[in-house]
């Protein structure tokens, strides 16, 4: 989707420019491209059709009876409790609907529920809301950042939409610049994503998880977040444990039940891991013909292929799988990385686009297990509190006495990580699952290092929302708004949009986080494993080879590629000729390559990041690499 809001009632000069900008996100909806304007907006869409395939189209007018076409409606995603919304309004307030799908629920909610709706809504969305009676915008997107949505506001009005490439295009129309905004290049190449709300392009921000805003011709947005986790702990007794267990386990299936709505074929992702292999096996119960897909590499370790089929064959899908090759990940990364709008620098992004693109030959919708490990407490590092745990009892003063004999051990030595990471605080040490760079290699890579542009800029007033909780809750917060929306979510999207695929994830529910966000530490950690409540409630549910298997994900092969041969060659070329020695030390990166070619030092996920945002630079500043963009056609119905 993608509008724009002029200040002075000349939307109608902009509907071919408005045009133009959608179709280069064509791949998000290549169903049905559509426009809609008035004096003062503007909307263009491209429809993935899912639901309503006949109608629903977008933009989309409803109003009441005594006003049927009052609102304009652009939404991306879904809404899974559609039915009982629409059924609840019929019912009580008389709504007429003209067609049989989710986008009159939307509106017809905001005009019943008032921007109060939006916390009635189960799905995943980004939409915006046009009055035209009170000349007002409201814009919303989800809960948990599951659909992006990108705003710029300038003397030329605001543009909003579901990809910035679009609204680069629509800059010149605002009187914005197109200059970097090199505070969000620090936190990208400290935290391996640009974190909420900001973009590499000064001129465009993000609309944050969780917050809706209203905008009027010739003013800027009105923000108001809606939707603010609180991990509160609701006691667990041995009476009530067993209970909690299948609570988990009902609202799961009850999520999943809902995500399985839809008038075209859903698949689902499948990895070796007990997240998505519980998806898989709840969705079979409502779509005996379910296909499996999972992907993986050649080289031993770095593939879940076996256990995936061994998962599949235990619940009776049709498995799928897409095998990549080194030549093939080199060859995708610039198109990849003009799919991301801003750089991730998550090499799992490669093999997704690719089982993503295999999927898409046989389904249009995905089910996902994202989001579990954030709500249950399934990453390793949560149990980093209970190992420092012998820290947080010492004084403050021999607390940083530790960090200086950490300081003074070799690099690789046993030990040296363990004394400096417990001479942190929480708050000092923690900021979520991507770390890579240190502050002295941060120096030595960056040209303008600010020591004051730190990863504290993001995570402060996150853990400020969270004091009092135990450090596990704190960290699951810090990773909802951190890492979860930065990086997990931003690549399930994109990578799954670049092939006209939808991507669901049961998980990340309102009702399931309404459950999850209730469970105490020991429910979380405990008997040596990560998610042990979420183990539990699916002790019937997954097949037992899963159950208490180490989360593996998607591992690539960079360390050991980047070494030698095609990708270190790739590497090597990509820095050489990168135009971007005013924000980076080249002959330092060329430094790291080096070292880590000759195995002294495992540079991988640090040059990783630099060469993607090397990548970036090129197509989006210096225009030099202009990746080959392929209009694929799709049947509608899958």
């Amino acid at each position: 989707m993608l509008g724009l809001l002029t200040p002075d009632g000349s939307a109608a000069t902009a509907v071919d420019l408005i045009a133009e900008a959608c179709h280069c996100m064509r791949h998000r909806g290549p169903d049905e491209p559509g426009t809609w304007h008035d004096e003062h907006l503007v909307f263009g869409f491209n429809r993935l059709s899912i639901i309503d395939i006949e109608h629903s189209h977008q933009p989309l007018r409803w109003g009441p009876p005594d006003s049927p076409e009052r609102y304009a409606l652009v939404f991306n995603g879904e809404i899974y409790n559609y039915l009982e919304i629409r059924a609840e309004l019929a019912a009580d307030e008389q709504a007429v609907f003209r067609t049989e799908g989710d986008g009159e629920a939307i509106v017809a909610a905001f005009h019943y529920w008032g921007p109060d709706a939006v916390r009635r809504l189960r799905g995943m969305f980004a939409f915006a809301i046009w009055d035209t009676d009170t000349g007002s915008l409201f814009l919303a997107r989800d809960p948990f950042g599951i659909k992006p949505l990108f705003l710029a506001t300038g003397p030329g009005g605001t543009a909003f939409g579901s990809e910035k490439k679009s609204l680069l295009e629509l800059l010149d129309r605002l009187e914005l610049s197109t200059d970097l905004d090199t505070r969000a290049v620090e936190h990208y190449t400290e935290l391996q994503y640009v974190p909420e709300p900001e973009t590499l392009h000064a001129a465009v921000r993000r609309l944050e998880s969780g917050c809706h805003a209203t905008v009027r011709p010739g003013h800027s947005p009105s923000v108001t977040r809606y939707f603010t986790p609180q991990f509160g702990v609701r006691p667990v007794t041995d009476a009530t444990r067993q209970k909690r267990y299948d609570e988990i386990a009902d609202v799961l299936a009850d999520s999943v039940a809902k995500h399985m709505r839809a008038d075209v074929t859903v698949g689902s992702f499948l990895s070796g891991g007990i997240d998505s292999t519980a998806i898989a096996a709840l969705a079979i119960r409502h779509n005996p013909d379910l296909i499996t897909f999972t992907t993986g590499f050649e080289r031993d370790g770095y593939s879940e292929i076996d256990v995936a089929a061994e998962s599949a064959e235990a619940i009776g899908a049709r498995h799928i799988v897409k095998v990549v090759n080194e030549t093939e990940f080199i060859d995708a990364i610039g198109k990849i990385v003009w799919y991301l709008d801003d750089p991730v620098a998550d090499p799992a992004l490669v093999p997704l686009y690719f089982v993503a693109a295999e999927a898409r030959k046989h389904v249009k919708v995905v089910l996902s297990g994202e989001g579990a490990d954030e709500l249950f407490g399934g990453y390793t590092i949560y149990k980093e509190p209970l190992s420092l745990s012998a820290f947080d009892k010492l004084p403050r003063m021999l607390r940083r006495a530790a960090g200086k004999v950490s300081d003074r051990i070799p690099e690789g030595t046993r030990g040296k990580s363990l004394l400096h990471r417990g001479s942190l605080t929480l708050e000092e040490r923690y900021y979520g699952n991507a770390r890579s760079f240190d502050d002295a290699r941060l120096r030595a890579v960056l040209v303008d290092y600010r020591p004051e542009w730190t990863h504290t800029d993001v995570t402060a007033p996150i853990y400020a929302r969270s004091e009092g909780w135990d450090p596990v809750a704190r960290m699951q917060h810090i990773d909802l708004f951190t890492w979860l929306r930065g990086d997990i979510l931003v690549k399930a999207d994109k990578m799954t949009m670049a092939n006209s695929l939808e991507l669901r994830v049961p998980f990340l529910d309102p009702e399931v986080f309404a459950v999850a966000e209730t469970l105490p530490f020991d429910e979380k950690i405990a008997h040596g494993t990560t998610k042990y409540a979420l183990r539990k409630a699916l002790e019937q549910i997954v097949p037992p080879h899963v159950l208490h298997r180490k989360k593996l994900g998607f591992p690539v092969p960079i360390r050991h590629w980047l070494a030698g041969g095609e990708m270190y060659d790739w590497a090597h070329e990509t820095i050489s000729h990168s135009q971007t020695e005013h924000l980076l030390n080249k002959p330092a990166v060329l430094a790291m390559l080096a070292e880590h070619r000759e195995g002294a030092v495992d540079n991988s996920r640090r040059l990783w990041t630099v060469l993607i945002f090397m990548v970036w630079h090129a197509i989006f500043v210096e225009k030099s690499l202009v990746p080959e963009i392929t209009d694929h056609t799709y049947p509608v119905r899958l």
